[in-house]
């Protein structure tokens, strides 16, 4: 059995899907019609560094990493037994279990990517070598409850997000603790799966139900949940997911509950296959 996942923001690179766009010309003329500017242009010559722009980032990515899915398909010819994405990665996810077609991901991409990104003065960090509970708990001792947990992307691998300077505080609170062997900053500009998404999430949501969504093909494993997504729950799970945290970890494990599983990552990068290294090995240390 085979999962594919999806990556999301973080991954994007210059020069990302040059190989894939005059493959797929038709779907490059329908995404720029949508957009009104050049994806291909966007992610080979990077104009005004907009590739690292969350309403740039988002339908880009989206993009290269359908034509990634559909190249893959075309010469695995055969689909995968399971599908997942981190945060945006999950529209992917959800493309290639044929719960909606590509403009409608485009079109939902486009508008998630503008809504995230009007929400600005926010940060985020990754806090290596504690795990979920140790970090909350910090954050707790140290009345930080303005800034939320918001990807838990490997046992010991926490994402945080508030406001910027809640976030650097946190991060030199963090540094001078013995078990923490490195805080990241992330190079974004909102807090993402935060409180402080809720107004975006309020507005996606209304434009999610102008549109109509299939039952996925294939089981689609929701960030939110860390399990199948329900095609009753389908848009109020994608409207949830922009101020709750990614429970990539908690995904990973509930996947490889189901058996023999390979994992492969489609799209630019490999960040996804590193992390998931990280949490087969810690699964192997726990269980021994």
């Amino acid at each position: 059995m085979i999962t594919y996942v999806f990556p999301g923001q973080g991954s994007q690179k210059q020069g990302m899907g040059s190989e894939l766009f005059d493959e797929f010309k038709e779907l490059m003329a329908q995404a720029d019609e949508i957009l009104g500017y050049s994806i291909k242009r966007l992610c080979i010559e990077n104009p005004y560094s907009n590739l690292n722009k969350t309403q740039f980032t988002q339908p880009a990515l989206y993009v290269v990493n359908v034509l990634s899915y559909l190249k893959k398909i075309r010469e695995a010819e055969a689909k995968p037994d399971f599908v997942a994405g981190h945060s945006l990665g999950e529209y992917n996810a959800l493309f290639a279990a044929e719960a909606f077609d590509f403009e409608t991901g485009l079109k939902l991409v486009r508008k998630r990517g503008e809504l995230m990104s009007m929400v600005s003065n926010g940060g985020m960090a990754a806090v290596m070598g504690l795990n979920e509970e140790q970090v909350a708990s910090a954050l707790n001792q140290y009345d930080l409850h303005n800034v939320d947990i918001a990807n838990v992307n490997a046992p010991y691998q926490i994402v945080i997000s508030g406001r910027k300077d809640d976030i650097e505080k946190a991060a030199s609170l963090f540094e001078t603790m013995t078990e923490v062997t490195m805080v990241l900053p992330l190079n974004v500009s909102g807090a993402f799966h935060s409180k402080y998404m809720n107004k975006a999430k309020e507005e996606f949501e209304q434009f999610l139900h102008t549109f109509h969504f299939s039952p996925p093909s294939i089981p689609v494993i929701s960030n939110v949940y860390a399990k199948p997504y329900t095609y009753e729950l389908m848009k109020q799970t994608l409207a949830d997911q922009i101020n709750h945290s990614v429970k990539w970890t908690e995904s990973i494990n509930y996947l490889m509950k189901k058996g023999q599983l390979e994992f492969e990552e489609i799209g630019p990068g490999n960040i996804l296959t590193g992390l998931i290294h990280r949490i087969k090995k810690d699964a192997e240390a726990m269980s021994r």
